[in-house]
């Protein structure tokens, strides 16, 4: 399943490449808008989860999916992993949207109708033109309706939370600075930093909240998979 799954991530990813040269912008028929968004569609929940935004943005979602992903599904079975990786990247896009719905009935909250309705009916086509309103409520709002969230970021993080989970004592080598570290203690101070950074770096290109989703609803799900035992190993 693991291999399926990156050899579909790599696929799409050269689709959109391909798509690209032919006038065909895949990310913004198959990415996730907001609900609210023109270009939003349902399906967009599951299709995000195979687009990526570059190529080191794939490889690095891709390795972390194999280095952890295979050993997690060795120890589920295909069936089960392929069952957790959906519900945590699809847990990762409903919690990020709920995260997006707060804060748009929070900027909602700042304008008048007539300014809502200017950026749902025509802040697509000035972002398209490389510009954003002037007024910061109009130009957070039409950020968060026409700006598409994208990769396995969600799913990956889920895996992550699961291997901590599984094995929390399995000594992990750290690339910067390279020191061991248990697995538990080093998706407890990832999910930290996750949380530190969606507060602290509201609006950049990188969706936190998508990240904590998938470690939020990973750890629910094994919790439900596993209420009648003590532990995994």
């Amino acid at each position: 399943m693991v291999k399926n799954l990156i050899i579909l991530n790599v696929l799409f990813y050269l689709a959109t490449i391909a798509g690209r040269k032919f006038g065909v912008d895949l990310s913004r028929v198959l990415a996730l808008y907001y609900p609210l968004a023109e270009h939003f569609q349902p399906y967009q929940f599951i299709t995000h989860m195979f687009m990526h935004g570059s190529l080191g943005h794939l490889f690095f979602n891709m390795f972390a999916l194999w280095m952890f992903g295979r050993v997690l599904e060795s120890v589920w079975g295909g069936k089960r992993f392929f069952i957790y990786y959906f519900v945590t990247g699809l847990g990762a896009a409903a919690f990020y949207t709920f995260v997006h719905w707060i804060e748009f009935a929070i900027l909602k909250g700042k304008m008048s109708p007539e300014q809502v309705q200017m950026v749902l009916e025509n802040g697509q086509g000035i972002l398209q033109n490389m510009q954003n309103y002037s007024d910061p409520a109009m130009g957070k709002m039409n950020l968060l309706l026409n700006v598409p969230v994208l990769g396995a970021s969600g799913a990956v993080f889920g895996v992550l939370l699961g291997f901590g989970m599984l094995f929390p004592n399995t000594q992990l080598m750290l690339l910067f600075p390279p020191i061991p570290i248990k697995a538990k203690y080093f998706v407890i101070l990832y999910g930290i930093l996750e949380l530190v950074l969606a507060f602290a770096q509201q609006g950049s290109n990188v969706a936190h909240f998508a990240h904590l989703g998938g470690m939020i609803f990973g750890y629910i799900l094994i919790k439900v998979w596993n209420k009648d035992r003590t532990h995994f190993y």
